[in-house]
């Protein structure tokens, strides 16, 4: 059931009583005498509505509604007034004010003033309950203290809040891209529209279009006589989420282009221009740069559906997330096969963060899975989650690169962790010796994508 927060601001007593009789039924009311006291509440526990006099002693109610829209915009303010003053209640709206009742206040007449003004409120508490559901069930993408992922989990609310910039999203295979996408689709004003995803890898070349824009009655042989609704039409007023959008043919990249940048778009046998108001989220887990160097990814579609990037970090880069992420998946599977596991043992703690994720989250899920349905408890150990014993990153052992305390750089590729700046900047030096200062072979031999090779050299002054 949602619920709503009412501050009542007012110098005179006996209306700070009646509000807190009268509205405390139904609403959660706090009252202040002045608006010193009530800005200093906003700022740790914002109000969904505020009732607020003009005439406040010291901070006047029209300065106390300007900190009050500064502090949080969405917060909706009914101004009190002694008397039917024109001009401070026109300058009150000006400034954001929701609507103004008159001294004395008829506390009848006021209830129905706040239902008008919280079920303006309501959409964005449904907004808000629905994005806490999704996190709820896709907690273990986003948990983690580390920066990495706390500054993309930043990144994906401040995008989201545009209903129609174009996303990249950028990551190794099973970091949860496609979870990312929906995540800013479900933090955005089109949280309500559908989210259709769609992997282009697995579309052949010959039916990628008519998959995209759906095709007319009669489009080509075999067609469904009936025509079909093309995968932007079905997200329209939603989100479409195009995965490896590298695969896509040049004649559906140039199609793709057409569309986002004006909205437009033909059926394939159509000679009817239709459009649809669709957000585009692309991912892909390859390097675009080499494609377009080849010509095999057009660059005006790269930066059309790069407006804004957002790179997933593999679980390599956020090593002191793992132990939780793991934690949360033996919780979730000892709950599905009913075994009573009571946590993670010390050395296969160590063993998890030693490991070298190449699957990435998709990997650490289906190896608690199996450690769980295999293992007896009370803990897992090693050997129930497949990995050898042994010291956690960092601790020791391995072997020497010409006497210093680095591991060879093999030909195989090394997964470069969040280590010590001095390691980091040692790889990054040695693979771009080895690949002769080329930039992108020396990312690759890092099994790091270009950009996040490049942003990371940047940081460590290479």
């Amino acid at each position: 059931m949602i619920s709503y927060s009412i501050y009542v601001v007012d110098d005179e007593e006996l209306i700070r009583e009646a509000s807190l009789l009268t509205l405390g039924k139904a609403y959660q009311v706090d009252v202040f005498a002045d608006g010193e006291s009530c800005i200093a509440a906003m700022r740790s526990n914002p109000a969904d509505l505020v009732l607020l006099d003009i005439g406040l002693p010291g901070m006047s109610g029209i300065d106390t509604l300007k900190a009050i829209k500064t502090a949080c915009p969405d917060v909706l303010v009914i101004m009190i007034t002694a008397n039917d003053d024109i001009d401070m209640v026109i300058s009150a709206m000006k400034l954001g004010a929701y609507d103004y009742v008159v001294k004395p206040i008829n506390m009848d007449a006021l209830e129905v003033n706040i239902r008008n003004a919280l079920a303006t409120i309501k959409l964005r508490k449904e907004v808000q309950l629905l994005q806490k559901k999704y996190l709820q069930e896709n907690l273990p993408y986003f948990i983690g203290e580390s920066d990495t992922i706390q500054e993309v989990m930043h990144l994906v609310r401040m995008v989201a809040k545009s209903p129609d910039a174009t996303v990249l999203i950028l990551g190794e295979t099973g970091t949860g891209k496609e979870l990312i996408a929906s995540a800013v689709h479900y933090y955005s004003p089109h949280f309500k529209g559908p989210f259709v995803p769609v992997n282009c890898s697995t579309i052949p070349d010959n039916l990628i279009e008519s998959e995209l824009f759906g095709y007319e009655k009669g489009a080509f042989s075999g067609a469904d006589p009936t025509g079909k609704k093309g995968l932007i039409e079905a997200a329209a007023g939603g989100t479409l989420f195009l995965d490896e959008v590298g695969d896509l043919s040049s004649q559906a990249q140039a199609k793709l282009l057409r569309f986002l940048e004006n909205g437009e778009y033909y059926k394939v046998g159509g000679t009817h221009l239709r459009r649809a108001a669709t957000r585009v989220v692309a991912a892909t887990n390859k390097d675009l740069e080499p494609l377009m160097e080849k010509n095999l990814f057009r660059q005006d579609l790269f930066f059309r559906l790069a407006t804004i990037k957002i790179e997933v970090p593999s679980l390599n880069r956020r090593p002191q997330d793992i132990v939780p992420m793991a934690q949360h998946f033996l919780s979730e599977f000892g709950r599905k096969y009913g075994k009573a596991f009571t946590g993670i043992g010390r050395e296969a703690e160590q063993a998890l963060r030693a490991h070298q994720w190449k699957g990435n989250i998709r990997e650490l899920r289906n190896m608690i899975e199996r450690a769980v349905l295999l293992g007896g408890g009370p803990e897992l150990t090693p050997p129930e989650l497949g990995l050898k014993s042994g010291p956690a990153a960092g601790e020791g052992g391995g072997a020497t690169d010409a006497g210093n305390l680095f591991s060879a750089l093999s030909p195989q590729g090394l997964d470069l962790p969040a280590m010590h700046e001095s390691l980091d900047r040692h790889y990054f030096r040695k693979a771009l010796e080895l690949n002769d200062g080329n930039a992108t072979m020396a990312a690759h031999q890092l099994n790091m994508s270009y950009y996040a090779f490049r942003r990371r050299r940047e940081k460590l002054k290479i």
